[in-house]
């Protein structure tokens, strides 16, 4: 851990222990990264203003959760911040996905039950950012597949499209997948995503 993350990670359990102090040190040093972040998925100042807010209210909540073995700082709050556009953003437009609300339920049932505490709950976070900043058609085939359950064939018919174009869907969706998870430091988290242990499902 580099010296500057082993001292805001120093920070991180002080805020949560209730020092203003820290809080303050450890919102001037994050804060503008965490705009950043929140700014090109949000679009709006004042969108990724709001989104900044639920951020450090979330860290404020959350923060005992960071582990620094599964990365830095920066990574963690990026995923957190990615998260909470992205709900933004679903939730004004009111984006429906085939396999949107299993997804959901998944992550609520999960968090329900106290399954895995910090780990899966970071886990979640990293994989539902993930599949919502793939490419459209991507992002519907892996939900449509992975969460939906629904078949290869099945999806062909619902959207009108070729099985091959959704072979190819699902199967880049996959690779771009792996791709987001491993730089946010998740490389072993997507361990659905074999694509011919579901062939059978066509």
């Amino acid at each position: 851990m580099d010296l500057q993350n082993e001292e805001m990670t120093r920070r991180l359990h002080e805020m949560c222990e209730g020092s203003v102090q820290a809080f303050d040190a450890f919102y001037a040093c994050y804060s503008p990264f965490v705009m950043q972040v929140a700014g090109r998925l949000a679009g709006e100042r004042m969108e990724a203003e709001d989104v900044c807010h639920e951020v450090f209210l979330e860290v404020l909540r959350r923060g005992r959760d960071y582990d620094p073995s599964r990365g830095s700082i920066k990574a963690w709050l990026a995923v957190i911040a990615r998260s909470r556009s992205l709900d933004r953003l679903r939730r004004q437009a009111r984006l429906q996905y085939p396999g949107d609300e299993a997804l959901e339920r998944d992550a609520a049932e999960a968090e329900a039950s106290g399954e895995n505490e910090a780990l899966s709950r970071l886990e979640r976070e990293a994989l539902r950012t993930a599949i919502y900043a793939l490419p459209e058609p991507q992002k519907k085939a892996i939900l449509g597949s992975y969460f939906a359950l629904q078949t290869q064939r099945e999806m062909a018919e619902a959207w009108s499209v070729p099985i091959g174009t959704v072979k190819s869907w699902v199967r880049y969706g996959l690779n771009n997948l792996r791709k987001q998870l491993e730089k946010q430091g998740w490389a072993d988290s997507w361990e659905g995503g074999n694509e011919h242990e579901r062939a059978h499902r066509q």
